[in-house]
This record gives structure tokens, sequence and C-alpha cells, in this order.
């Protein structure tokens, strides 16, 4: 079961607060929620790895690399099961990137593994534009600096989501070969929901 993506497809920056770990999974598990053998999704990591290619992969992530490459070409990029992963640099060249990315994706949804540190950056930049951010918290231990994040974010508009608890290895390696479905792992019905579309 995937979601279903408006025209206007979300961008949702995915970040870790404190020393919370498994943000990258996170990313990956939203990314695969938004796609479908029909519909690919993006995601990018800032600071990220160049990715591999997987010998499973559908034929909507493979059209998505293509137009990517040839919009990017120096673009680190590869599709891995139902999701076309991109890496980029951290600053601003990779921050305009994802945002060239984003738009050559058209329409699809797009996800940003953002490093902490980052993610003010992004934000002042406003390019790409961002619809929500999902953070990855350890509670109680992060809960006064997740709240201030959660305050600032919300005060931008922005649409907010806490995973609390890491997903389990077997979910995070599905998530990053694309193949974790939305009806699995660690993200709620409702989380998923409220970040990205309805459910189909």
């Amino acid at each position: 079961m995937s979601l279903e993506i408006a025209a206007d497809a979300p961008t949702v920056a995915v970040a870790a607060v404190g020393v919370a770990e498994g943000a990258r999974g996170a990313a990956a598990a939203l990314a695969c929620a938004g796609a479908d053998p029909d519909r690919a999704s993006l995601l990018v990591e800032l600071g990220g790895r160049a990715p591999r290619p997987t010998l499973l992969a559908s034929a909507s992530a493979r059209q998505l690399e293509q137009r990517l490459a040839a919009h990017l070409p120096r673009a680190r990029v590869a599709a891995r099961g139902q999701v076309c992963h991109l890496a980029a640099p951290v600053g601003a060249e990779g921050f305009e990137a994802a945002a060239a990315a984003v738009t050559v994706a058209r329409g699809e949804l797009a996800v940003l593994l953002v490093p902490p540190p980052a993610l003010q950056e992004l934000l002042a930049l406003g390019r790409p534009r961002l619809s929500g951010v999902l953070l990855r918290a350890d509670l109680p231990a992060d809960r006064a600096l997740l709240a201030l994040v959660v305050r600032d974010l919300s005060l931008r508009g922005l649409k907010v989501g806490v995973m609390k608890r890491r997903l389990s290895w077997v979910d995070e390696r599905r998530a990053l070969f694309g193949v974790l479905g939305a009806d699995a792992g660690g993200l709620s019905r409702t989380r998923l929901r409220s970040l990205v579309g309805e459910a189909a």
C-alpha cells in the first residue's frame, strides 16, 4: 500500500535531533511510503555517499534516474527499488542540486536527508521549498531540544513529524534498497498522512 501523492507533491526534510540515530533509515522509509511501481520517489542525501544501483529497480525509478542524469550530469544518482537516490554535498552547491533535482522529479515526493547542522542553513536559503520536516529524536533524553526545534519549524509554517524510535535493522535495510512498503516499518499511517498525503 502506498500513499496518494498530490499533484503539488511535498518536499520533506529528515534530520536527527541531538544524538539520535536512524535518520537515514527514516528518510528512506518515508521515500518508500510515497512510491509505488508506477511512481518513484526522490531521496536526496545531503552529505551522503554516492548511491549504488541495485539489481532490482522499478521502471519509474529508472526513468527518474535517467532524467536526473540528463539534467544534472555531475550528480551521483542511482535507482534503488521504487526510489531514486541522489547524493549531494552539504552547502549552497548541494542545496541548489537538491532544488534542481526536486524540479526534475516533477511532482513526485522528494525526501531530503539533512545533517542537523545544515537544517537551519537549508531553511534560510529556502531552496528547495520544504512542506514539512520529519525529526528522528530519542525521548525523553532530547525532549527539551526537540520542543525548541518543533516550535521553530511550526512557526515557519512547516508540517512536523517526530519519529521516537529507530526502525529495526531489517526495515532500515529494506528502506535503503527502496523496497519498504508504506504499511511496514516504524512510520505510523497518521504521521505519513500528515507529512505526505492521504492514504490511497
